[in-house]
């Protein structure tokens, strides 16, 4: 079970997944059992990845 620390987050959060997802051509819907570990992966991969771009900018 995932815990959300800041749950005010949890939509943008969805929003932001959603929006890689589908730049990555992943479709996700409600029920995603259907795609494969490396599809989920890279998509929570790509989401750290420019989370962690976005940090680093703002420390420039």
């Amino acid at each position: 079970m995932a815990y959300n620390l800041v749950p005010e987050a949890k939509q943008g959060l969805a929003k932001f997944k959603s929006q890689v997802a589908t730049e990555m051509g992943v479709p996700f819907t409600d029920y995603n059992g259907d795609l494969t570990s490396k599809q989920c992966g890279s998509v929570g991969g790509e989401m750290v990845k420019r989370m962690v771009e976005q940090y680093e900018s703002g420390l420039k």
